[in-house]
Order: structure tokens, then sequence, then C-alpha cells
């Protein structure tokens, strides 16, 4: 794989003109009555494992580098990234694809449309079949003062005396309710919010106004950013489909 470099040209007044066709699967939004909730320091898309390219993406993720959603479509992550060490982001791919880790944080720079560089943070969550075989990759990308600042309130959190309740609850872990722990599990499994309310028995109002609380709760921007939050807090049991939430995060 080449080494991760920018070009002097920004991304934005390049065209690939080998960019595969874009598949089928898209970046759900969650529903239009909670995007206000989104973090507006990060953002998401979906790559392809392995070498990875981009499938789908938010347009404000694309925004970030002088693109719009159709643009960034088929572009490599590489390409569009610098990392302090290429060699190891590459590496963090490889293993998310193959299956040898679920999840990774690593440092990143990128350069906007104007050609500005900005430090940020780039989360990789593997998207498995029911098989367990990697078929995507989600992809959450957050500015470094909105990376401080989510770190700052966890460290905060972790400072807070203990809480009545479960362990998790007394080490400022994230604790569902029982049917919230559902709902994210049928978002994790990719079910939508019909099928959720028809087989929780519940109104779809009642699964949106769920769904955004959770939004709001984890600052995801969407329900793909809520699962691949989800997973980087340990939330998920590992190796298990369809999801389960852990019971220590259930109260």
């Amino acid at each position: 794989m080449a080494t991760t470099s920018f070009s002097d040209a920004s991304p934005g007044q390049q065209r690939n003109a080998a960019a595969p066709a874009a598949p089928a699967h898209r970046v759900p939004t969650g529903g239009g009555a909670h995007r206000g909730a989104a973090s507006a320091d990060a953002w998401t898309a979906h790559v392809s494992p392995g070498d990875p390219v981009v499938t789908a993406a938010e347009p404000e993720f694309a925004r970030q580098f002088g693109l719009s959603a159709d643009e960034i479509r088929g572009r490599r992550l590489l390409d569009l990234l610098r990392s302090p060490v290429p060699a190891r982001l590459r590496e963090q791919f490889t293993f998310l694809s193959s299956g040898r880790c679920r999840r990774f944080t690593e440092t990143v720079t990128y350069r906007d449309g104007t050609g500005r560089d900005f430090p940020a943070e780039l989360t990789g969550v593997a998207v498995r079949k029911p098989s367990g075989d990697v078929f995507g990759v989600v992809i959450l990308l957050r500015r470094a003062g909105a990376a401080h600042r989510a770190a700052e309130m966890r460290r905060a959190g972790d400072r807070r005396p203990p809480q009545k309740g479960t362990l998790a609850e007394a080490a400022g872990r994230p604790v569902l309710s029982a049917l919230d722990a559902q709902v994210l599990e049928g978002v994790a499994r990719g079910e939508s919010t019909a099928q959720l309310a028809s087989r929780l028995y519940l109104s779809r109002q009642g699964i949106e106004y769920r769904v955004g609380q959770m939004l709001r709760r984890f600052e995801a921007p969407n329900r793909p950013a809520l699962v691949a939050r989800a997973h980087a807090l340990g939330m998920f049991a590992p190796g298990q489909w369809p999801p389960r939430v852990l019971p220590e995060r259930v109260k």
C-alpha cells in the first residue's frame, strides 16, 4: 500500500477517474427529526475493508475535505489523511479488516478544500456479517478540539462519586435501560424504525424518541455513529451476532 500523503492540490480540485461504483449501502440518517442533535465537530462515513475506499459519507464529512458526498465516494481514505505514523494507520485497517481487532482510534491530520490542515481523531469500527466476516468499516472523524472536550467529559465522569445502581454506573460507564438496550441492539442489526416499533410493540414516534435520546447522549450525528460509539465504549458483547448489550450495561 502506498504511503499516505497529501498532494499539492486540495482534494476538491481532484477527481478520481478510477473510483469504483458506489455500493447500494448508504449511511442512514436516523430520522430527520434528530439531525439537529448531531455534534458539529464529528462526522461519519463508511469505507470498504482492507485498502479503505469511501463507499458512503455524510455531506458534512465530505465537506471537511472540500468535496461533496458524491465526489468523495470512491476515494481512498488514506489519500485524504496524514498520520504521524502512516504504517501504523495502514496496519490498523489491516487488523480491523482481518478481524484481529474490532475498533481503533488514531490521531490524524486532514486538509480541507482551502488547503488548511486540521488535527483530528479517527475511530474505525468493523461492521460484520452474521458469519462474523467484516464487510465494511464505520469511520468517525472528530476534530481535535472536540476529541479533547470528550476526553475531559470522560475524565470528569470518572471523578464523579459512585452512584447507586450497577458497577458500570459506579465506574462512570454508560448504562442503558432494558428497553433502550433493545433499541440499540436493533439499530446495530440494521433494523428500521418500523421494524423496531413492530418487534418492541412501540409506536414509531416512541422509537424515534429513544433513538434521538441516545444520539444526544452519545453525541452521535446518526445511527451508524451511535453504533460505532457504543462499540468504542465496550457496550456490546464481543464476537456475538446478533449484537447484545452487555448485562452490566443494562439497569
